[in-house]
């Protein structure tokens, strides 16, 4: 199994209907994308200077179901929002 682990930094005054659409995006991948067994998926609780603002776990099989995944066309949509909107994302990918 491959966790894929993703933190977003919101570009400073991005609007909460921009990060809505992108926290709907990420959950609706589920429904699009088989090779996705497991997507967790909020919003910062704490706020501390360290905080990201998002954050996304998602189970794959294996490597190269998480390659179908990054390169879906569903994917690649929701990734365009992402990148418009958040000026950090840092990720890690490790087996399980």
């Amino acid at each position: 199994m491959i966790k894929h682990v993703v933190f977003f930094k919101f570009h400073p005054g991005t609007p909460d209907e921009e990060k809505s659409k992108m926290e709907n995006g990420l959950r609706n991948l589920r429904s699009h994308i088989p090779e996705i067994k497991n997507f967790e998926l909020g919003k910062d609780v704490v706020h501390s200077e360290r905080s990201f603002d998002f954050a996304l776990i998602g189970t794959f099989d294996d490597l190269e179901s998480l390659k179908k995944y990054a390169a879906h066309p569903e994917h690649q949509k929701v990734l365009k929002l992402i990148n418009r909107i958040c000026g950090s994302i840092k990720s890690v990918d490790f087996e399980t």
